[in-house]
């Protein structure tokens, strides 16, 4: 078919999206856990029938897992291709992390759509669902040393065999959680997804052909390439190094680096992470897969306006060690790897800013704070509380950074106290934002943030975070910003974790309380050339204190 015009592809393009995002609406309205009906830890998709790469998504799926679902879909492609057997009305589930996956509570339900008997695309969603058994509830476990102690793993299968339903397959992903329930919500809630993103894409084609959605399909990726290639060219050839470290893996307290030499030559890109640390014990490992979905979000970020499909990353090369930090294999752990990408995506930003001073971004606070609280409610009935927490974005060359944001892994939302409060027995002591956390500049960083959770039963509690010793930093003469710390009250006083960011086996009583202080973004440029007015204006809300105003920024009359 010849291309197609502008107008149609806009056409194309917005119908196309609005499929995915009425998929990402579907599953938000219907889950059971708040990690995906309110912070919005899901994603879903369309992908190239012989490849899996990323043909659309929507607004608002999680971008880490926009990048690292093609491999997903490529898993299930891999296994069709060994096994045979696809059909009409088949749907695979799996949460391999090293096959495709993120982690073991990242589950995918990957399904194939014909037309006329012939494979046109997979469709595919993914979400966090709340525990899937392991050591620790909620799956976080920071002392584990192989997935076994994490949760369990499931390889892909077919869940729905033809259009029926295998009820063997329910029965194990029933019996191998502590909260059934939710599972059980969240899984019909991404099956609905499929349904209505299957009829809804099925419409589409009857109204405009196959061929011409095929061709739109083709269009779009070309597009994203070029573009891509384009912001590439605009910079410098060369090599840029960069590098941050994690503090420890949860059983060994050294820390482990994240290095990337990131080469440009004409309108290509690669980068090599060779550098970086062997594969530690504990459970900070990522796969090769995640590592490159993790590059994928932190080039959208750089470069804005390159469309979010397969085709950005053709210009694109990696170097990954395998059975490194960044190319884990099994059962290498791999609980923690949203602290691992976080890194690396800063060292991304990092290098790009040698290449292009003028797109320099400081640090974020750079750690979800994985956070899980669970214990036995009254009538004997268990509950599981997992969340992740906020701090400060990094100061950039246009504006400071947003206090008491979300990481730049994602577009969720950190879930709501009321609705925390509602599902489980815990009441917040404090949620406000933290003075002096940001780091000073011209453009400071975001403030992180401070939570007090007081469980309303006895409680077992675990940590899996991170930029305990390492701070956020910041660029351009930016200051580093503050460090996360966390601690919880005991019959012998306050404690806090001899691995600084991550503990496991903590038990409080009713009425103790935990806490948690999240880190600041790091300070972009000289913090003498912060307008003063903006200084008394942080005094004046809290953000910064008079003394760090006076000490820091030379404002001696800052309180005033």
């Amino acid at each position: 078919m010849s291309a197609l015009d502008p107008v149609t592809l806009a056409v194309l393009k917005g119908r196309l999206e609005q499929i995915v995002d009425e998929m990402d609406a579907t599953l938000y309205r219907s889950a059971f856990n708040p990690t995906i009906a309110e912070a919005k830890d899901a994603c879903h998709g369309l992908y190239h029938a012989e490849t899996g790469e990323t043909l659309v998504q929507g607004a608002n799926g999680l971008p880490i897992f926009v990048g690292a679902m093609a491999f997903a879909v490529k898993a299930v492609i891999d296994k069709v291709a060994r096994d045979g057997g696809l059909k009409e009305g088949d749907t695979f589930i799996f949460n391999d992390p090293y096959d495709g996956g993120t982690h073991l509570n990242d589950f995918r339900l990957v399904r194939p759509i014909f037309r006329d008997g012939t494979l046109f695309c997979w469709m595919a969603s993914v979400g966090h669902w709340l525990d899937v058994g392991g050591n620790v509830p909620g799956g976080y476990n920071p002392k584990a040393t192989e997935s076994f102690q994490e949760g369990a793993r499931i390889p892909p299968v077919k869940l729905i065999r033809a259009g029926e339903m295998q009820q063997d397959i329910l029965d194990i992903i029933d019996a191998m959680a502590r909260v059934p329930m939710s599972n059980w919500g969240d899984l019909n809630g991404q099956l609905n997804a499929l349904d209505l993103g299957e009829k809804r894409l099925v419409a589409l084609l009857d109204e405009y052909g196959d061929a011409t959605i095929s061709t739109a399909f083709e269009a779009f990726s070309d597009r994203a390439e070029a573009l891509m290639r384009a912001a590439i060219e605009a910079l410098p050839d060369g090599r840029y190094s960069f590098e941050d470290v994690l503090d420890n893996d949860g059983i060994v307290d050294e820390m482990l680096t994240v290095a990337l030499d990131l080469t440009i030559a004409g309108d290509t890109m690669t980068l090599d992470f060779s550098r970086s640390s062997p594969g530690p014990q504990g459970p900070i490992n990522i796969s090769r897969a995640t590592t490159i979905a993790a590059c994928y979000v932190a080039l959208k970020h750089v470069f804005t306006d390159v469309p979010a499909n397969a085709g950005c990353l053709r210009p694109i090369s990696f170097e990954i060690t395998d059975g490194s930090l960044l190319g884990a294999k099994a059962p290498k752990p791999t609980a923690g790897y949203t602290e691992t990408i976080l890194r690396l995506i800063g060292v991304v930003f990092g290098a790009i800013a040698q290449a292009d001073p003028s797109r320099a971004m400081a640090a974020p606070f750079g750690t979800i704070n994985a956070l899980s609280i669970a214990g036995y409610r009254g009538d004997g009935s268990r509950w599981v509380m997992f969340s992740f927490f906020g701090g400060g974005l990094g100061g950039n060359p246009e504006t400071d950074g947003l206090n008491h944001a979300n990481n730049p892994i994602s577009t969720a939302t950190i879930p709501p106290i009321e609705i925390l409060e509602a599902a489980y027995p815990v009441m917040f002591t404090q949620w406000a934002l933290r003075p002096d956390s940001a780091g000073a500049g011209e453009h400071r960083g975001g403030v992180g943030a401070i939570y007090e959770i007081e469980p309303l039963t006895d409680a077992d509690v675990s940590l899996l975070g991170e930029r305990g010793k390492a701070a956020p930093f910041g660029v351009v003469g930016g200051g580093e910003a503050a460090t996360n710390r966390f601690t919880w009250q005991s019959d012998e006083g306050e404690k806090s974790p001899p691995m600084v960011s991550k503990i496991t086996g903590v038990r409080v009583r009713a009425g103790q309380r935990v806490r948690l202080e999240s880190p600041g973004g790091g300070g972009w440029g000289d913090p003498s050339k912060r307008d003063p007015e903006a200084v008394r204006r942080d005094v004046r809300l809290g953000f910064v204190s008079a003394e760090v105003a006076r000490d820091v920024y030379g404002m001696k009359e800052a309180a005033e």
